[in-house]
């Protein structure tokens, strides 16, 4: 079933045969189909799990998985329990303890957090672009609004590092809501800043809102292009304009391989093995979250999260499409969570 069909889904009526204002949703009706939002990264290996689910209880309503962004998604996902809320929440980073807070004050008071695997943040560029090879830290002073505390005014990636090709700096990637540009700015970013600027590692500790406007604000003067949650589009923009970069997630990456090369970053390529090993600066872990409450009244939503805990091992559909299998011990751990229902700690949230 292709993400179409999936996304139809979200158009038809509502089933009245579920349970009646699923987990005390405030008068919302009932609804017998799954519904996911959040991260664009997370989005395809959802719809995959989607699929599976149906193709083993064809039974069942469509889930509807939508792309809103990690950001966005967790609002959507906070906003309450009930019918008129998501499920799932689909994450390219991990739940922040102010999304969790607010969270709870909607009613919202048990969440798995289920970690699916690992992606790396991908620069990539056409088959026929200038080869660029970078560091954080050419990308810390290509791409931060004020690198070293003064507006940034470098508009080739010459006027970053004398070694690099005198082309327009063009970064096409996503917006300020995304999983993927917060990760690029805690990865990236401010590894970058601190090789920059050795000192603002203590300035971090002290003053992160101080570090947060040196290192991890991203320019607005056109350089870093704002392309949505679509990383399909940033793949489409690349083979118009060669000379420009992309960000996204490394499952697209190799879905394009054909289209679009990985930008090596330190010296490193994006490729599985260096993300699954650590070796690639821009790893990250995958999560969704899941409402505990909905469990039990969703229809197929526990079928659903045990159909997904069979697809992320390194044979699983998943790799298949470009996740990274996490290691032995964090699926075991994820398997658990999914098989006894076992809420997320907020101590463990920053």
């Amino acid at each position: 079933m292709s993400r179409w069909v999936l996304a139809l889904a979200a158009m038809l009526p509502l089933g009245a045969a579920g349970c009646v204002d699923q987990a005390a949703g405030g008068g919302a009706g009932s609804r017998e189909q799954i519904r996911a939002v959040g991260s664009s990264t997370v989005y395809p290996f959802t719809t995959i799990a989607a699929e599976q689910y149906l193709a083993n209880n064809p039974q069942a309503r469509p889930p509807v998985v939508e792309s809103t962004g990690t950001g966005a998604g967790m609002k959507l996902f906070c906003a309450g329990i009930g019918a008129a809320h998501p499920d799932i929440e689909d994450a390219s980073r991990r739940m922040k303890r102010n999304e969790y807070d607010i969270c709870v004050r909607n009613g919202v008071d048990g969440v798995l957090e289920v970690q699916i695997g690992i992606d790396g943040i991908a620069f990539a560029e056409a088959r026929n672009g200038p080869k660029m090879a970078l560091t954080p830290a050419d990308i810390y002073r290509a791409l931060a609004a004020a690198p070293g505390g003064r507006r940034n005014t470098a508009r080739t990636w010459r006027d970053v590092n004398p070694a690099l090709p005198a082309v327009p700096i063009q970064v096409y990637g996503p917006p300020s809501t995304s999983g993927t540009r917060d990760a690029l700015a805690e990865l990236i970013l401010a590894t970058g800043c601190e090789a920059v600027d050795p000192a603002m590692k203590a300035v971090r500790d002290h003053s992160p809102d101080a570090f947060n406007a040196r290192c991890l604000r991203v320019r607005e003067d056109g350089a870093y292009i704002d392309a949505g949650e679509n990383d399909n589009l940033i793949v489409q923009k690349l083979q118009s304009n060669p000379n420009a970069l992309g960000i996204f997630g490394y499952g697209y990456l190799e879905e394009n391989a054909r289209a679009v090369d990985g930008v090596p970053i330190g010296g490193v390529a994006p490729t599985y093995d260096t993300i699954a090993s650590g070796a690639y600066p821009g790893a990250r872990p995958l999560y969704i979250y899941v409402k505990k409450s909905h469990l039990r009244a969703i229809p197929g939503l526990r079928a659903f999260l045990r159909q997904y805990a069979q697809a992320w091992d390194r044979g699983g559909p998943l790799v298949k499409r470009g996740l990274i299998a996490a290691p032995a011990a964090i699926q075991q751990r994820s398997a658990a969570i999914v098989a006894g229902e076992i809420a997320l700690d907020p101590a463990e949230l920053k």
